[in-house]
């Protein structure tokens, strides 16, 4: 492969999981771990992503706020619209972060009544212009990767709370291993965030379907729907129709 086809590879598989680590990269690409570093310095430098320790972040996944393009924008617009569906006037709600989360916050109604919890403290910031949404976040330990709360503080809070909704974000998503992502901590907060919730909701563009990470987060029926930009008779979604509601 060239070097220019690889980095393309590189760089659509930091849009769709928003981060990678160089081993998996590695692993995927068949080339050695200095060879992937060496691409992902050369991406950084040109602005293309954000290099961390072990691998690299998406730019707009980190900063949503700075007016870095979002990957996928017209199918995470269009995932937004179809929860506003299933979000019902004075629920409770608890959500993680991500763009298609951000996406979502800025088509609520400014006259929906409701109370949101949250673990990023960007989505809060984004939920307090709204005038009847009362805003609770979420502390803890704040990844300076995701810019989201972890830890044993947020587990702890989230295990003394029961939401009628938790709206959350995957890194992969699969018929066979359900829900997956390819960090710890963050598993143990989404497991944790999942049980908080009567009805938990997964909004996820399509083509993470049938992605897999290193680490479980659930079996798909642990979760109650799903919402993709797709219409939900579309065949792609059959594998997924025997265990979730489809919006």
């Amino acid at each position: 492969m060239l070097k220019k086809e690889r980095q393309a590879h590189i760089i659509r598989q930091i849009n769709l999981h928003n981060k990678v680590l160089s081993t998996d990269l590695s692993l995927q690409l068949n080339v050695s771990e200095d060879t992937i570093r060496r691409d992902l310095n050369e991406l950084a430098e040109s602005g293309a992503i954000l290099k961390v320790h072990g691998g690299a972040l998406s730019k707009s996944f980190h900063s949503p706020f700075q007016g870095n393009e979002v990957y996928a924008r017209e199918a995470k617009v269009k995932i937004a619209r179809k929860t506003l569906q299933l979000i019902q006037e004075d629920m409770v709600l608890l959500t993680g972060g991500g763009t298609t989360m951000m996406e979502l916050i800025h088509v609520l109604p400014d006259d929906l009544s409701a109370t949101f919890f949250t673990i990023s403290p960007l989505i809060a910031l984004e939920l307090a212009s709204h005038p009847k949404i009362e805003v609770i976040l979420i502390g803890g330990n704040l990844s300076k990767n995701s810019h989201i709360s972890m830890g044993s503080q947020v587990i702890s809070f989230l295990s003394d709370i029961k939401v009628d909704m938790c709206l959350l974000g995957t890194n992969g998503i699969s018929a066979e291993r359900g829900l997956t992502d390819s960090d710890w901590e963050i598993v143990q907060v989404k497991k944790a965030m999942i049980r908080s919730a009567n009805k938990p909701v997964l909004l996820s563009i399509s083509e993470k379907l049938g992605s897999l990470q290193r680490m479980k987060v659930c079996e798909l029926n642990q979760v109650y729907a799903l919402v993709t930009e797709l219409d939900p008779t579309d065949p792609s979604l059959d594998a997924y129709r025997p265990s979730l509601h489809l919006y």
